[in-house]
């Protein structure tokens, strides 16, 4: 062989052991399970809010959206609320209505003309995309391409059995989160005995490194082009990652009310709870309050140690002056008893008798705290 085509040969297997050229610099992806039925009810489906508020800000970017799932066609989501404002953004787009009412199967579209893929979540995604043989090469095709992926939620089912050119599995060394075990356990009981697996436990099996926040708190994990979120509430921060992924710089917005309330969630586990509780007395109106003391109930249950139980409750307690719901309160009454503060917990529970003397649960935790 002459020197010039050895040369020639070098260049041809090193042009084919890197990245094709990413696709279409203003077109995205989004795929998302075709499962559902009776808004959840018969047959897990997407999640809305998931598909909502990464469409918005991908369209505020500038790009082009296409839709598409394993069998095409129309797909139904979860139950979820349309009066939320990036809800009733997309139900007002045409656009996306007509993308959703006819979705592109998964086998008819060319990674070669997105910038990126980003599958969205839901209990549904745990069946149909990870055995979705288009969607795997899909994806593989995409990534090698250079093009960027990202899920949330339940979304990275579909990144489990990815592989690459060399054999390797996609998400192999690479940082990732996702919908977690603890979050499974809680919140996943009515479908998750039918999964094939648990999604954490498969992408760990598959070398991934995993991370996460706690329990449904926003989490974005970025290794590359790969772009993972936790959770529901990780969505618009997975959308800008992915925009940014692209190249381009995520314009400026007004964040959504679940964001700004995960995030004075947070503001409280980090230590400064007077600045949280100053922000919702100032206005409560601009969070979920109803959110904040959900995520502190919960994740009282999910605790296993004294630090989790105290967090927990910081949460309810910024919660409990907009929330009069009972339940919050016995919650809250749990978690003083768990800390050894039972007078504390004493009182909270008087207060609700008080208000429900016939109250069967406030009565069995009186007992307890008092035996």
């Amino acid at each position: 062989m002459s020197f010039l085509s050895r040369a020639m040969a070098c260049l041809l297997l090193a042009a084919f052991a890197g990245p094709l050229h990413a696709g279409d610099a203003g077109k995205i992806l989004i795929v998302v399970s075709g499962e559902g039925r009776d808004q959840g009810k018969t047959r897990p489906g997407y999640e809305f809010d998931e598909l909502s508020q990464a469409w918005l800000i991908f369209k505020a970017n500038g790009f082009a959206i296409d839709v598409a799932s394993p069998q095409g066609g129309a797909v139904e989501a979860d139950k979820y609320n349309p009066q939320e404002p990036f809800n009733a953004a997309l139900l007002a787009d045409a656009d996306a209505m007509r993308a959703l009412a006819d979705t592109r199967t998964t086998r008819d579209v060319k990674a070669a003309d997105y910038a990126a893929v980003y599958v969205v979540g839901g209990k549904g995604a745990m069946f149909d995309l990870p055995r979705d043989t288009a969607l795997t090469s899909l994806l593989a095709d995409a990534y090698e391409r250079g093009a960027v992926v990202g899920a949330v939620c339940h979304g990275p089912a579909a990144l489990v059995d990815v592989r690459l050119r060399d054999g390797t599995p996609l998400v192999h060394g690479k940082t990732i989160t996702g919908f977690t075990n603890e979050e499974e356990a809680l919140f996943g009981k009515r479908w998750a005995k039918e999964f094939p697996w648990l999604l954490e436990d498969r992408l760990v099996a598959q070398g991934a490194q995993w991370q996460e926040a706690p329990l449904m708190m926003a989490k974005v994990v970025v290794d590359g082009r790969l772009v993972t979120g936790q959770n529901p509430y990780s969505t618009a921060g997975v959308a800008e990652a992915i925009v940014r992924a692209t190249g381009r710089t995520p314009v400026a917005r007004t964040p959504w009310r679940d964001e700004l309330t995960m995030a004075l969630a947070a503001q409280a586990r980090d230590g400064d709870l007077t600045g949280a509780a100053g922000a919702l007395a100032a206005d409560a109106s601009r969070y979920h309050v109803d959110l904040l003391g959900l995520l502190g109930y919960y994740q009282a249950q999910a605790a296993t140690e004294e630090g989790g139980v105290r967090h927990a409750l910081q949460l309810m307690q910024l919660a409990m002056p907009y929330m009069a719901q009972p339940q919050l309160k016995l919650g809250a009454a749990e978690a003083h008893l768990r800390l050894g503060q039972r007078a504390e917990a004493k009182a909270l529970v008087h207060r609700v008798l008080a208000a429900t003397p016939d109250m069967a649960e406030a009565k069995a935790l009186l007992q307890r705290i008092d035996g």
